[in-house]
């Protein structure tokens, strides 16, 4: 198993499979709905990734921004590819919003607004709250998916 995938929670933190790319829960929530975007190649380069994948990454990041934007009316999103400790291309996907978020019982605060996502805060959330994101998230990308094959 990847490095990366293992770190990110995978396959417990799975939100959505396609061909080439994995939609994970960050574990730890920078934001309210930090996900991770993970190549499933196991390339440690972005440019050794295959046209397929590339070919396949628009439409993702169309998913993405439409979920997030559905479930959580975020107000900026951010992607960060870092890959220093974890080296397979992935990339951070951020929420970014100018007040606190409600979800279920917990408070979610971003306190880099309006800079740079502060890495070294977590949002704190217990497993159950994991697992509630993941199936929410998983359940709007099928919603999604279905409308836009209508």
């Amino acid at each position: 198993m990847q490095h990366t995938l293992k770190k990110f929670g995978y396959p417990e933190s799975l939100i959505k499979e396609y061909n080439n790319w994995l939609v994970l829960l960050r574990p730890q929530q920078v934001t309210l709905g930090s996900l991770v975007l993970i190549e499933k190649s196991g390339k440690y380069h972005f440019s050794d990734l295959s046209q397929e994948s590339f070919l396949e990454f628009p439409s993702i990041i169309a998913d993405v921004e439409q979920v997030l934007a559905d479930e959580f009316q975020y107000d900026k999103l951010n992607y960060l590819m870092l890959m220093m400790v974890d080296p397979e291309v992935h990339f951070h996907i951020i929420p970014r919003y100018s007040k606190s978020r409600s979800y279920g019982s917990f408070v979610f605060a971003d306190p880099g607004w309006p800079a740079i996502p502060r890495l070294d805060h977590i949002n704190e959330v217990s497993d159950e709250m994991r697992y509630v994101l993941v199936t929410q998230l998983g359940m709007q990308f099928k919603k999604w998916e279905s409308s836009r094959n209508k």
